[in-house]
């Protein structure tokens, strides 16, 4: 019997997580694109905030993916602790669509589900009938890991010690918070903890009350997974992690306050009596449960955890600004200034596809503002030759290695998860973009380091040559500039013009160079500010061609 129920409930566990998290990336992929737009509309409107954190939770099936996705976001110093506290509210009563969903009788069309999904996404050429597939693959599994999980129960309905056990926790409500909360603390999953209760109660295992104990610990529990995602992050991350602790803490209290008047609402407003048990096989086959089983009890715990959040979110989104102040007092201190810090992306939101994407976009945009402000900043030390600028320079050559380096492995570790064809797509030509930028950055650190041999040597370009290099220098910034546009408005159609304007760096390069070498020739220039001169007019015309192949990865050609 034993062994029945530890190997039942593994595996049932296990293909209840697996499903959860096929069906979730299938959701994730259909509504990619939707996701950003809704993240996009945050703003500090705490009531926005909330319906963004609840439409998100929705879409991904998780609230630990968005509350630790929101500490990255605060982290990252994106968003501000009180819009962070709203989304966070939003995002509780989201993640109650799980347990609406796994409550509905449906085990039955478990395996044809699995069927069609698998058939879907293995043969359909279609990708969008690939992601469907994901989404009924991985409802399949979630419903038919549900049912082996309620088998596994089944040889322990007769025994007298767990009987005894299930009804002390259904008349200690604070031992049923206390197992809910650590169970879900274990097994990192709040979706988990409700798939165990579901099973249980509806085996006929766990009362009404046992059940809805449980779940407002498992409410508890699932704060722990974003105050672990805090740990090393700045004091503001923090203490959205903590407030998302309090929040739930204190909903739970007062629920224990008033549970009886709780439980008495959920009864009014749900059909069916929860803790009727099917006794004949009539009854049986007519309902579609075992002998045994609680046909009801499964909706009335969803609505239970729905509305537990509904009104904890109409209570604490008035007294948001209270709370980020009892969050404020509880953790002290200032946050530290880090001379450079990746400013969008964050690896915790690896496991939301969409979102990571479109962190790291944003992190090569900022790289590419990065590359033309150290172009502009190159061209004032080539004109003026005030070397203490370099030292700057310097710095900024530095900050754009690293954005390489850290970009490159965000998208190698996003390539690792389960994306799609587009997300695939948009990775490699942001990895494209990302190289070709760093180069900008290393023929600007040529540039200043040749102006700082005609310094060093007190060499002084004629003024002919001046005029010359100023004509390149302004066709390349426009280069630049134009491309850095396209690239932050995601505009497909620059490729003609940066065609023209690579042409036009190509044909100042030659002509330049030609007049130079006529001058070194005629002995109007000396040796060595004439080859310092061409090389510089070298850097410029590789500046175009890196420039023209981020035109390139923006469109989509590479």
């Amino acid at each position: 019997m034993n062994q029945k129920l530890i190997f039942g409930l593994m595996g049932g566990l296990g293909l209840f997580l697996f499903g959860m998290k096929i069906m979730s990336e299938g959701l994730q992929k259909i509504a990619g694109e939707r996701m950003r737009r809704i993240l996009a509309a945050l703003t500090n409107n705490r009531l926005v905030g909330a319906l963004v954190g609840l439409s998100v939770t929705a879409i991904i099936q998780s609230s630990s993916a968005t509350t630790v996705m929101v500490v990255g976001f605060v982290n990252a110093g994106l968003m501000s602790l009180v819009q962070a506290i709203g989304v966070v509210l939003g995002a509780n009563v989201g993640t109650t669509v799980t347990a609406q969903l796994i409550a509905f009788n449906i085990t039955k069309y478990a395996l044809p589900a699995i069927g069609l999904g698998a058939g879907l996404k293995l043969f359909s050429g279609n990708r969008k009938w690939v992601y469907t597939g994901e989404i009924l693959l991985g409802f399949g599994i979630l419903f038919f890991g549900l049912a082996t999980m309620k088998q596994a129960f089944d040889p322990i309905k007769a025994s007298d010690e767990f009987r005894q056990f299930f009804i002390m926790v259904g008349n200690n409500h604070l031992l049923g918070v206390l197992i809910g909360a650590i169970l879900t603390i274990l097994v990192q999953s709040s979706s988990a903890t409700i798939g165990i209760t579901l099973a249980l109660a509806t085996s006929g295992l766990l009362t009404f009350e046992a059940s809805v104990a449980l779940i407002l610990g498992e409410n508890i529990g699932t704060t722990i997974t974003a105050n672990l995602a805090a740990i090393g992050t700045n004091v503001a991350a923090r203490r959205t992690a903590f407030a998302h602790f309090l929040f739930n803490v204190f909903g739970v209290a007062y629920m224990l306050l008033l549970f009886p008047y709780f439980m008495a609402f959920i009864k009014s407003i749900t059909p069916g009596e929860p803790d009727l048990q099917i006794l004949s096989a009539q009854q049986a086959e007519s309902l579609g449960f075992a002998i045994g089983d609680k046909p009801y009890i499964a909706r009335h715990i969803a609505n239970a955890h729905t509305l537990f959040n509904i009104i904890n979110v109409l209570i604490f989104l008035p007294l948001v600004g209270v709370l980020a102040k009892i969050t404020t007092l509880t953790l002290r201190g200032k946050d530290e200034v880090t001379e450079f810090h990746l400013k969008y992306i964050d690896n915790r939101v690896l496991n939301t596809p969409p979102i990571a994407i479109a962190q790291a976009r944003s992190e090569t945009k900022r790289m590419a503002r990065i590359a033309l402000e150290m172009f502009d900043e190159t061209m004032d030390v080539v004109r003026t030759q005030n070397l203490k600028a370099v030292v700057a320079l310097e710095k900024q050559e530095d900050v754009v290695d690293l954005l390489q380096h850290e970009i490159t492995n965000f998208l190698v570790a996003l390539s690792q998860k389960s994306i799609s064809q587009e997300i695939s797509t948009s990775s490699a030509s942001l990895m494209h973009m990302i190289n070709d930028l760093e180069r900008v950055g290393d023929h600007c650190e040529n540039l200043w380091r040749l102006t700082q041999r005609l310094a060093e040597q007190k060499i002084k370009f004629s003024a002919v040559a001046m005029e010359e290099l100023e004509e390149i220098v302004e066709a390349t910034r426009d280069f630049l500039v134009f491309v850095i546009e396209g690239l932050e408005q995601g505009d497909r159609t620059i490729l003609p013009q940066a065609h023209l304007l690579e042409e036009r760096v190509d044909q100042l390069e030659e002509s330049l160079r030609n007049n130079h070498i006529t001058r070194l020739n005629t002995g109007e220039c000396s040796v060595v500010p004439g080859l310092i001169f061409i090389d510089m007019l070298h850097n410029f015309e590789k500046i175009g061609d890196h420039t023209f192949n981020v035109a390139e990865a923006v469109v989509g050609k590479k």
